[in-house]
């Protein structure tokens, strides 16, 4: 039982980092007032906190193979609450910015905090569902941004909603600080020292095992296009292309929990009973996001209502599937760098998400602002984003393959198995020794 409370405490962290990071999305149109921000300035600044994400996730990979879970899950936690305190009080755009950057900073120290926790708790054979979980669990802070965020927003105010999200930020450290530990007593080893060529060089060695780019395509294709519809231009394409309220957008969008809840489920099975054919699962989700799109845009005029709510429902099993590319990467590499594999995977999506982001509001601005047509355009832009994506899932799944067949890596890695109806009683921890192949799985690697 001690492992399952852990492992929620760990994800209610990363609720609050997804509430952080969609509450922007939601107020976009408020923001734009507040800070007197046309949409290219508008897109920046989304388009900042992303990169920042995006760009600490090696560092922040780095530093959780040195300090644990616990440690980056509190500082991550504090540094999110300062930014969304400074959101809360600011009317100078310089300023909001900054606090967007310090948002970005803290979401990047807890998703993959929370995922390290998993292969440490669980057993190997409920680490893919228990994966898969931790990511559309999350989700739920789309739904209170969605929800109880944007009701806040529009009944007290700015500051008040935004100072309510630092408020729930400030319980979450408490509660990280008072329940999770980085692993079961007797089984985390310490982690020696290095220069930092050598930390460089490990980096480049995680990069060069086809596993991890594979999972980083796969994070890529699978990913963007619901990011950027949650996180900036979903709510203000539904209310000014399509024609909805906010209301309406905004409930639209809590649809898409339910949905990574469903698939997040189904996939996490799916891939833990059938390895071999977890890249092309990846490839069905991509081409049905590229399809539901294509026949979205290529309508003339706004769509109707079951349309739109079928659009979020397949994008949304994007959330999920991009879950895949962090097995990937945890079936490539040993525990001791696993960290830092998940955070070059955890780039692709987002990396990619900033860009589509920028250029859309780069194509909307030209266009003359926000309208049917201007959207309709800069939505296009994700299509090369699935190309890129797709081919660079074909190329190395293949090559992932062939290294997994002739340089299998070889590691003893500590599982810790304490849940109900195993080990001793359920309250306690039993501590599994084993020798497997990459990561801990022990499912044959097979990609």
């Amino acid at each position: 039982m001690r492992s399952w409370v852990i492992w929620a405490t760990g994800v209610f962290a990363y609720v609050v980092a997804i509430l952080a990071r969609t509450t922007l999305g939601v107020s976009g149109l408020d923001a734009a007032e507040r800070f007197s921000a046309p949409p290219g300035v508008l897109s920046t600044f989304v388009v900042l906190q992303l990169s920042v994400y995006a760009l600490s996730q090696v560092p922040a990979g780095l530093l959780l193979d040195r300090f644990g879970s616990r440690a980056m899950l509190v500082t991550g936690g504090l540094i999110l609450v300062t930014g969304q305190m400074t959101m809360a009080l600011t009317e100078e755009l310089p300023v909001a910015i900054a606090a967007r950057v310090l948002v970005g900073i803290g979401d990047a120290f807890t998703f993959i905090s929370v995922l390290r926790l998993v292969p440490r708790w669980f057993t190997p054979r409920r680490v893919p569902l228990v994966t898969q979980l931790t990511g559309i669990c999350g989700q739920f802070g789309q739904v209170l941004s969605a929800v109880p965020f944007l009701m806040l927003l529009n009944a007290r105010g700015w500051t008040a909603a935004y100072m309510s999200a630092a408020a729930l930020g400030m319980l979450s450290v408490v509660l990280t600080v008072a329940v999770v530990r980085n692993a079961p007593a007797g089984t985390e080893t310490a982690v020696p020292r290095t220069s930092l060529r050598r930390t460089l060089g490990g980096v480049k060695t995680v990069w060069s095992r086809s596993g991890t780019k594979l999972g980083l395509f796969t994070h890529m294709g699978t990913q963007f296009s619901l990011t950027v519809f949650a996180l900036m231009w979903g709510i203000p394409y539904l209310t000014t292309a399509q024609g909805l309220s906010k209301e309406t957008a905004g409930g639209i969008l809590t649809v898409s929990v339910g949905v990574m809840i469903v698939a997040g489920i189904g996939i996490g099975v799916f891939t833990g009973r059938h390895p071999a054919r977890r890249s092309d699962l990846v490839l069905v989700i991509m081409g049905s996001n590229a399809v539901i799109w294509a026949i979205v845009l290529l309508l003339p005029t706004q769509a109707p209502m079951w349309l739109l709510v079928l659009l979020v429902v397949v994008i949304s099993v994007g959330g999920p599937g991009s879950v895949i590319g962090f097995d990937f990467a945890r079936t490539s590499n040993p525990g001791s760098v696993l960290g830092t594999a998940q955070g070059l995977v955890n780039m692709g999506g987002f990396l990619v998400s900033m860009v589509v982001m920028q250029t859309m509001g780069s194509v909307i601005g030209a266009m003359g602002g926000y309208s049917f047509g201007s959207f309709r355009v800069a939505w296009t832009v994700q299509f090369a984003v699935w190309f890129i994506a797709i081919v660079g899932v074909l190329v190395t799944r293949g090559g992932a393959r062939r290294e997994a067949r002739v340089r299998p890596i070889e590691v003893p890695v500590p599982t810790a198995v304490s849940v109900p109806g195993e080990g001793s009683g359920g309250g306690s921890s039993e501590t599994v020794h084993r020798h497997s192949a990459v990561g801990g799985s022990d499912l044959p690697p097979t990609e």
